[in-house]
């Protein structure tokens, strides 16, 4: 008479169901994360402070007089209005070599670095992300297009944005363009490599067998499970962004002096820092504060929304 196996108790069944509903959501495991918090609300208050710049930026960061010129912070001076009336103004960083308020500066600096940041990501991001897809699921173009993000990869990030913002006239949508284009791919072999992975899965080969259009399986079938570590991504390719924007910025190939941005803040007192450390020091620490927070969210993120790393959360 053959022998029947234990059948599995409904004791057992019920405690691994409960073990299973027990077990923290991702959104649950991103609010508990330490690095998240931190990341988040730095960043949060650093988008606050540039959506409150015209509020916070005591005067107006073009503004100056040649009278108040190398002033160290706290000290007080004056400033001429563009209606040619001079004021009383006290210099919380103090003033660079043109007499202008290297605080407002510094807040008004706050709205184009995130602004640069966020939008690099999104260039990157949209643009990797169409030719990973394109590149993961059809073969044929896979070769071809993955020699040229090869190409562009074996050239310094750096040194491609310095050549294009040569190139073209020093603009906002000049810089943004300039730094993404050495991100893209990176962004590519990413998307690329989870599409070869994810179009082995059965219901792609479902969704294949059934008919269903290419650009629908892409878009519905393979691009939702690539949304994590595009996320993470996202977030160094936006620290990445700031940083080189600086960088630019402090070379003099970034944005028009003019505009008030950390790099250009750096740059104007590299030449008086022995004596004046203050007009450095400030913007320095506003953009490392902005990159670190950036990575920390980045980090945190990566650890609860990868798999393999959110069993160790």
């Amino acid at each position: 008479m053959p022998q029947v196996s234990n059948p599995v108790s409904f004791e057992a069944l019920s405690v691994e169901a409960a073990a299973v509903r027990t077990q923290p959501s991702a959104w649950m495991r991103v609010r508990r994360n330490l690095s998240v918090r931190i990341g988040g609300i730095v960043l949060l208050l650093l988008i606050a402070i540039a959506l409150a710049a015209p509020w916070l930026g005591t005067v107006d960061p073009s503004l100056f007089d040649p009278a108040s010129r190398d002033l160290l912070p706290g000290r007080s001076g004056e400033i001429t209005t563009l209606d040619g009336e001079t004021l009383k103004h006290r210099f919380l960083m103090g003033s660079d070599s043109f007499g202008r308020d290297i605080y407002s500066r510094v807040i008004f600096g706050t709205q184009v670095s995130l602004i640069v940041g966020l939008f690099t990501a999104v260039v990157a991001l949209a643009f990797g992300i169409v030719f990973g897809l394109v590149a993961g699921y059809i073969r044929w173009v896979d070769n071809a297009l993955m020699r040229v993000m090869d190409g562009v990869m074996a050239i310094p990030a750096i040194l491609i944005a310095i050549a294009l913002v040569a190139m073209w006239r020093g603009s906002l949508l000049t810089v943004v363009i300039a730094i993404a284009i050495p991100e893209i791919p990176r962004v590519t072999r990413l998307v690329r490599s989870l599409v070869l992975t994810i179009r082995e899965e059965p219901y792609v080969e479902a969704a294949v067998s059934l008919g269903t259009p290419t650009w629908k399986i892409m878009l519905r079938h393979i691009l939702p499970n690539t949304v994590a570590p595009l996320v993470v991504q996202g977030t160094f390719i936006c620290a990445s962004g700031i940083l080189v924007e600086a960088i630019l910025s402090f070379l003099g190939v970034g944005l028009p002096p003019e505009i008030p941005t950390w790099g250009n803040v750096m740059a104007e007192g590299r030449a008086q820092f022995n004596e004046y450390p203050h007009n450095i020091f400030f913007p320095g620490i506003f953009l490392a504060v902005t990159v670190l927070a950036v990575n920390i969210l980045g980090d945190g993120l990566r650890d609860t929304l990868d798999p393999k790393m959110a069993k160790r959360v």
